[in-house]
This record gives structure tokens, sequence and C-alpha cells, in this order.
């Protein structure tokens, strides 16, 4: 048997918002203190392919919620070289509005989606603010016109999407959420989307308070774990702690861009 192939992982950030511990566990945080969050974009690079995982949101959201956007999707690409215009495969993690909010910016793309996801998205539940608050309708509204279009592969449990890049089932946070497993030089990486927005929710086991299910949540860690290579395989959403912990691929791109296919720093 052949080996599997080994890709380049990027972590792209491209917005930012000011926040405390309080806001990101269920049940707060006795110590609360300033916790801010990154938001991020991720790129699978290898075997003559480019992968993008999620695309994020845009200026006139980031201005509705109060988010700071630090540069665009399509500018945070950019510096990588990648051209949306022609980028082949879109993995959305789930459609929480900070993960599938340019799709117009990927004309191109075949978007690969959790078939419950877009069920829950267009469902009976989204009657309910409280649910509804974290997805931006007229993202969904696209998203239902690509399928239209035929552009959108929805899938039912774990699928192989090429030769080390596989995508994983994980609800909780949102009924139909995937996250991504890639071979690297390094082993097996989890880009953990919002299975986890931080080290601390998966390693503490409280998890963040936008949940569809907490036990599903908590049993998504578990398939997390058991998908990486270590717990230091294993890269969280949200957690501003990627940028300090991870190289970048030049000095020009400290802050903004690293590699998640090199080990950590110690």
């Amino acid at each position: 048997m052949s080996p599997l192939p080994e890709y380049e992982v990027f972590a792209l950030r491209y917005a930012h918002r000011e926040a405390r511990w309080s806001d990101h566990f269920i049940g707060g945080d006795p110590h609360d203190g300033p916790m801010p969050m990154d938001y991020f974009l991720w790129v699978i690079r290898g075997e003559g392919r480019v992968v993008v995982v999620d695309c994020g949101f845009n200026a006139e959201v980031a201005a509705k919620r109060g988010r700071t956007l630090c540069l665009t999707p399509g500018e945070a690409l950019a510096l990588l070289d990648i051209d949306p215009d022609i980028v082949p495969d879109l993995v959305l993690t789930h459609l929480h509005y900070d993960h599938v909010g340019n799709l117009d910016l990927f004309p191109a793309a075949r978007l690969h989606l959790q078939e419950p996801e877009l069920h829950y998205a267009v469902g009976r539940h989204m009657r309910y603010p409280f649910l509804r608050a974290a997805f931006e309708v007229e993202d969904v509204v696209a998203l239902v016109r690509l399928n239209y279009a035929g552009r959108v592969c929805l899938h039912n449990g774990v699928v192989q999407l090429y030769a080390g890049i596989t995508l994983h089932p994980a609800p909780g946070h949102s009924a139909g959420l995937q996250f991504v497993q890639v071979n690297t030089r390094r082993g097996l990486v989890v880009l953990a989307s919002d299975a986890s927005h931080f080290y601390e929710n998966m390693e503490a086991g409280r998890p963040f308070p936008i949940v569809v299910s907490t036990a599903d949540t908590l049993e998504s860690y578990d398939r997390v774990r058991a998908a990486a290579a270590s717990p230091h395989h294993i890269i969280p959403g949200h957690d501003p702690r990627v940028m300090e912990l991870y190289p970048a691929p030049s000095p020009a791109l400290a802050g903004v861009v690293v590699r998640l296919d090199l080990p950590p720093r110690e």
C-alpha cells in the first residue's frame, strides 16, 4: 500500500473579537477576565490541489455583529497566492455566520457539507431566535441556491475527500458540524473548527455556550481526540494561541498565517 500524501496546512487569521472568559464556557467562569477570540479559515495544499476550509464573514456582517475584520478572506488567501476563483473544493464545517459568509468568492468550487447541517439550518428549529442567532439567513439561502445549482456535495458520516483528507461529523455545537483530518509530515492533524472553540473547552470538558446538544458536544471531543495523532495535533476553531504556537511561513506573515503541518513551538 502506498503511503498517504502529506499536505501543508495553514491557519489564516482574518478577524478578531474582544471578549471575556465568561463568554466562552457553559455556566460562565468564576475567574472572569479578558479572553479574546480569533476567526480563521484554513488551507490544505499539496498533491497539486488546494482545499479551503470555511470562508469567514464579510464587512457587512462584521459591522452588524461588532467584530473586527482584519482582512477579508479573499485578501487572506492572496497571501498564499491562492485565487478563490479557481479553488476546486470548499469544505464548510458548518453554516454559522463566521464560517460561510463569502460563498460568492468561490465560483468554481464544489462545496462539502454534512447533510444534517443543511436540514437543521432550514428546518423547524430556526423559528427560535436563540437557535438561529448564529446563522445569517442570506448565507443559508445562498447555500440553498448553490445546492439547486448542483454545486453542493452533501455528506452523511465520515467521507474521504482525497487520500489523506477526511471529513468527520462532530455534532453538538451545530447539528451537522464536521471537522477535517489531514495527513501531514508530522502526522494526522485535526482542524477541529468549532468542535472546540478554544483549547480549554476540550481540555476542561466545558463546552462553548452555543450548543444544539451538550451531550453530543462532549462526545464529539472524543471523536476529535481519536482522529488526531496526539493532543498537539488538534487545532481549535477560535483560539488566539494558534497564532502564538505555530510558525509563520515567513516573517512578513507573522500573526496572520501559520503552518499547522509543522510542530508547535515548545
